[in-house]
């Protein structure tokens, strides 16, 4: 998968994992990361898989509709380069932090799901449920924030309210953040992320 690495100051900080939005680049949350830790190190990665020519990290149907299948495999995927860029970057495999927004948000969201250690936190920026209908693995002192915009109209609230309720249902600590907004990720939605992580993650 295309990436970048950059080592932070701090090596006792989580690392943080940038997946982007539906159209977006490993560039697109360098600035989000650095507003949440910028001492953490970073690994910021592209979906590979090309949607009309704009990357996204699984496949869809339709807008909201998700292809299950080339979801688990490609959560799998990026589980499986989370394994692999530990080992090569030399960093611990525990102390990873996902921020998502959209798309990214969902694997992210997707990962919870799936792996039970496969993530330290999550800070998920206007995330859908990944799967409906699944058992959860212990996800009991997993740190999650979610920013929600109270008008999405690709994410609706009751969207989040789902979301929240199973990740807390399988033992997640939840924060959620609703603004006057719609799916765009707003600065007041990263300062409200950063200030979470550093109480309740870092």
């Amino acid at each position: 998968m295309k990436h970048i690495f950059k080592e932070g100051k701090n090596k006792d900080a989580p690392v943080l994992l940038l997946l982007h939005g539906t159209g977006g680049t490993e560039e697109d949350l360098l600035e989000v990361g650095r507003i949440i830790d910028d001492e953490a190190s970073i690994l910021s990665v592209r979906g590979n898989v090309s949607e009309n020519g704009m990357p996204r990290f699984f496949r869809r149907l339709a807008e909201g509709v998700f292809d299950e299948e080339d979801l688990i495999f490609r959560t799998k995927k990026l589980h499986d380069f989370l394994d692999d860029s530990a080992e090569k970057f030399g960093f611990d495999r525990k102390n990873i932090v996902a921020v998502g927004y959209s798309n990214g948000a969902n694997i992210a969201g997707s990962l919870l799901f799936h792996y039970e250690d496969s993530l330290k936190g999550a800070l998920l920026h206007h995330p859908m449920v990944p799967r409906k209908g699944v058992e959860l693995p212990d996800l009991r002192e997993k740190g999650i924030f979610i920013g929600a915009g109270s008008n999405d109209p690709i994410c609706p609230p009751e969207e989040t309210e789902e979301l929240s309720k199973l990740l807390e249902e399988a033992g997640a600590y939840v924060k959620v953040q609703w603004e006057q907004s719609g799916h765009q990720l707003t600065l007041e939605e990263v300062k409200g992320a950063a200030e979470w992580y550093k109480n309740h993650i870092k």
